[in-house]
C-alpha cells in the first residue's frame, strides 16, 4: 500500500507492549518505544484499519510541542512539505448577521523566533509518515481487533477477533472515544454531551491566507478557519446538533450559501474542496487512565470540545508521558507494565487533562450562547487580554504545549 499501513505478516504471540489503535497516538507510542529501547523490546499495534487506504480526510493543528516530538521521532521531514504554519490568529465575537466582525484579540504565531506555535497538517499525511516509520523500526502492525483481555500480576492476554491471542506486559488502549477496551475494563467516564456538532470540511479560496487562522465566535458556537497549503483552509464549524443535521442534508448550492454567510468573502470566492462530515461534541474524561496492566491514551482517555484545538495534542502529551515512564522503567530492568509505571503516568497526565477539559468546557459555555450580557463581558475580557502582551505570550505557550511538566519528547529530546 502506498500509504505505508501494510499488515506485518509475521505471527506475534508475545510482546512487551501491545497497542490497540493505529491512529496518531498508537503509532507514535509504538515508534517512540522501539526507537528508545531497540528491537529487543517487542511492540505490536493492532487495528482493523491496517492494510487499508487512509480514510481520514480531516486536518489537525499540530502544536509546537507535538511538532518537536515528531522531529525527535524522525517523521516531521516527511510531513513538513505539506504542513502550513499558523503565523497569526484573529478572534472575533459577533452575531451571524453582523455586517462587520471586529477583531477583539490577535495573536502572533511564534513561541520562539522562527518557530510557529502550530502547523496545520492533513491527517492522512501524518498517519502515513508514522506508519512508514513504525514499519522501518520493526513494529508489528496487525490488521485485527482486540475483542477481550484478561490481566494478572505478570501479564495481560489479549484475544483478537481472528481467534489469535497475544501476551504482553502492558496493553495500551488507543482505540478512540468509544473505546471498547476502556468499557471492557469497567472504567467509567465523567462528562456530558453539548448538544452540538462540528461540521468539518475543506474550502478553496481565491486569495492567500498568509498563514492566518481565524476563530469567529458566533451564538451557535465557534467557526474556525485554519490555513492549509495551496489557498485552502480547513473549516471546523460548530452548530446545535439539530441545525448541523439540517445543514449537512442541504444540496451543494444551499450548503455553499450557508458556508459563505459564515466564512465571508475576505479571501475571495470560495468553493468546498473536500467531503463534509459532522461529529457530535461532548466532554468526557475517564475516571482512571489506568487499570491492571492497562493504560488509556488519547481519545480513549479524554474527549474535549475543539474550541481550543487541543484534543489531538493532549493525546500526544499522553504518548510522550507514557513512553517516558515505560522507557525509564525498562532501562532500570523494571516491569514496563507494572504499577510504578502506570501510577507515574496517571499522576503526570490526569490533572492536566481535567484542567484543560474544564477550561474548554467553560469557554464553550461562555461563547456558545445568545446572551448580550455575556457577550459584553467576554468582549471586555478579550479587549483587556489584547492589551497585555505578557498574558498573550503565556496563552501562546499554553496552546503550543510548552507549559507545565513537559515530557522529553515534547521538548524535542530523544528518550
Amino acid at each position: 500500500m502506498a500509504d505505508g499501513r501494510e499488515q506485518n505478516p509475521e505471527r506475534v504471540d508475545r510482546v512487551e507492549v501491545l497497542i490497540a489503535g493505529a491512529g496518531f497516538a498508537g503509532l507514535a507510542l509504538a515508534l517512540a518505544l522501539r526507537q528508545a529501547l531497540g528491537h529487543a523490546f517487542a511492540v505490536a499495534v493492532v487495528d482493523p484499519v491496517l492494510g487499508r487506504p487512509v480514510a481520514d480526510a480531516r486536518a489537525s493543528a499540530i502544536a509546537a510541542a507535538a511538532r518537536r516530538m515528531f522531529e525527535a521521532l524522525g517523521v516531521w521531514d516527511a510531513v513538513a512539505p505539506r504542513a502550513e504554519p499558523i503565523l497569526d490568529m484573529v478572534i472575533t465575537d459577533s452575531k451571524l448577521g453582523d455586517a462587520v466582525r471586529p477583531a477583539f484579540l490577535t495573536f502572533a504565531g511564534e513561541v520562539e523566533e522562527g518557530e510557529p506555535f502550530a502547523h496545520m497538517v492533513e491527517n492522512g499525511d501524518v498517519l502515513a509518515a508514522l506508519s512508514a516509520a513504525a514499519q522501518r523500526e520493526g513494529v508489528a502492525l496487525i490488521a485485527d481487533a482486540v475483542t477481550d483481555f484478561s490481566a494478572d500480576s505478570r501479564k495481560v492476554t489479549a484475544r483478537l477477533k481472528s481467534g489469535a491471542a497475544i501476551e504482553a506486559k502492558l496493553l495500551v488502549a488507543a482505540d478512540g472515544a468509544r473505546s471498547a477496551i476502556r468499557e471492557r475494563a469497567g472504567i467509567a467516564t465523567v462528562g456530558w454531551p453539548y448538544g452540538q456538532s462540528a461540521i468539518v470540511t475543506t474550502v478553496a479560496h481565491e486569495r492567500p491566507h498568509h498563514g492566518r487562522a481565524e476563530e469567529h465566535f458566533l451564538p451557535a458556537g465557534p467557526f474556525a478557519i485554519l490555513p492549509l497549503p495551496e489557498n485552502r483552509s480547513s473549516i471546523v464549524w460548530t452548530e446545535s446538533a439539530a441545525e448541523a443535521e439540517r445543514i449537512m442534508a442541504l444540496p451543494d448550492a444551499d450548503f455553499h450559501a450557508e458556508l459563505e454567510q459564515r466564512f465571508g468573502l475576505h479571501l475571495g470566492e470560495i468553493a468546498v474542496a473536500g467531503p463534509r462530515r459532522a461529529f457530535s461534541l461532548g466532554f468526557a474524561v475517564a475516571r482512571s487512565f489506568v487499570a491492571e496492566r492497562l493504560a488509556l491514551v488519547g481519545d480513549a482517555a479524554h474527549a474535549i470540545h475543539p474550541i481550543a484545538g487541543q484534543g489531538l495534542n493532549m493525546g500526544l502529551r499522553d504518548v510522550a508521558a507514557l513512553a517516558e515512564a515505560i522507557v525509564d522503567a525498562a532501562r532500570l530492568g523494571l516491569d514496563p507494565g507494572g504499577a510504578t509505571v502506570l501510577d507515574r503516568y496517571q499522576r503526570w497526565r490526569r490533572f492536566d487533562t481535567m484542567a484543560m477539559g474544564l477550561a474548554t468546557d467553560g469557554l464553550n459555555r461562555l461563547f456558545s450562547n445568545r446572551s448580550d450580557v455575556l457577550r459584553l463581558a467576554r468582549d471586555l475580557g478579550l479587549g483587556l487580554v489584547e492589551r497585555m502582551p505578557g498574558l498573550k505570550r503565556l496563552f501562546i505557550r499554553e496552546a503550543a504545549g510548552l507549559t507545565g511538566e513537559v515530557p522529553k519528547l515534547l521538548r524535542g529530546e530523544a528518550l
